[in-house]
């Protein structure tokens, strides 16, 4: 897809005139956040625009070249540069797709096990150490905010905060259910078990995104449960905060304190009730990512880990990687994310140019 050259020095303009405000520090809370968020994601669309103006300059200046001693040398340059540009028009053209606009955002990781009893808790833990290494490998910072154990060493749910550039885009794909394939410790007769885990990824609001009213809040205090040892049933730390408008209900017990308990509940609130308006505004798209994260039910995934063939098949691109054990020690998981931010990126190139 070809981009017009007016169309690329409308980008150019709208570029610098973001930049001039921005240095001109006249520009102050919701409106240098907005403005500064304009920026961020033109950016990368205006350095290409102008890398493919540039080529595209010089192009045509050389075909004006009459000099004959300059010819040969024009032509060697012609050639390479008409073998380049179409790369450089393709960068730009996926650069200039209509992006989610919460593509750079940190986000909020859920995972829940599903069927399979305690083997699907044991594959919501691999799964969540599986995004822990892949996060530490981008160089983000990954927060427990709560997470619920099983007894064989699992975990039934956790939910974490991401957090670094660009981690909503990189994950939103892995929204759906998981299914794993494999012997279980406990299997003493050899068969292979099919267990399931959902995981939900979330993109965090701002909080000019997100307004929350004191007196919308019920919040409880109570003696957090289970493994904890001394600091366990001795003081009321754990919290449930009810979002009495929506009736949306978060609890957070795994902080030593009542306010980090709180201050964790109110990033997942906020998170939830951010999403609530995303889909409000999206219907199509979140009936979409209900129908994908489904029940946890063994028919429904989008991607399957099979242990004894050593392969993991996501089912959505119909791509099969041999190297299941890479994938999850976090490195490896990269290649299958890249593959589906192509896959889509493709499909919404062709659907502009129907």
């Amino acid at each position: 897809m070809s981009v017009p050259d007016a169309r690329l020095r409308q980008i150019s303009a709208r570029f610098a005139e973001l930049e001039a405000r921005l240095a001109s520090g006249q520009l102050e809370g919701k409106d240098f956040v907005a403005a500064s968020r304009d920026f961020s994601e033109l950016e990368p669309v205006a350095r290409k625009a102008e890398e493919v103006m540039a080529m595209r300059a010089e192009l045509a200046s050389l075909a004006e070249l009459d000099d004959p001693e300059m010819r040969e040398l024009a032509e060697e340059e012609i050639a390479r540069l008409k073998e380049e540009l179409p790369a450089a028009e393709h960068a730009l053209a996926i650069a200039m797709l209509p992006r989610d606009s919460a593509d750079s955002r940190s986000a909020m990781l859920e995972i829940r096990a599903g069927t399979g009893g305690d083997e699907a808790a044991l594959f919501a833990g691999d799964l969540y150490r599986m995004y822990e290494r892949f996060a530490a490998d981008q160089g983000w910072r990954i927060e427990p905010v709560s997470m619920s154990s099983s007894e064989v060493g699992g975990c039934k749910e956790v939910v974490a905060q991401i957090t670094g550039d660009g981690v909503f885009a990189k994950l939103k794909f892995e929204s759906g259910v998981h299914r794993v394939q494999r012997v279980p410790t406990t299997e003493s007769g050899g068969r292979i078990h099919t267990s399931a885990a959902t995981v939900a990824v979330l993109p965090e609001p701002d909080e000019v995104d997100v307004q929350i009213e004191d007196k919308d809040l019920k919040i409880d205090v109570y003696r957090a449960s289970g493994a904890g040892g001394q600091h366990v049933n001795t003081t009321d730390s754990a919290v449930r905060i009810t979002h009495l408008p929506t009736n949306t209900v978060v609890t957070c017990q795994d902080g030593r304190s009542q306010h980090k308990n709180k201050e964790k509940a109110m990033q997942v609130l906020r998170v939830r009730l951010f999403e609530a308006q995303r889909e409000a505004v999206h219907d199509e798209e979140a009936a979409a990512r209900k129908a994908m994260v489904g029940s946890g039910d063994r028919s429904e995934r989008i991607r399957t880990y099979n242990f004894p063939q050593g392969r993991v098949t996501d089912h959505r691109i119909n791509l099969t990687l041999h190297r299941l054990p890479e994938i999850l020690e976090g490195p490896g998981l990269g290649e299958l994310i890249d593959a589906l931010i192509a896959e889509d990126q493709a499909k919404r190139l062709a659907a502009l140019g129907e």
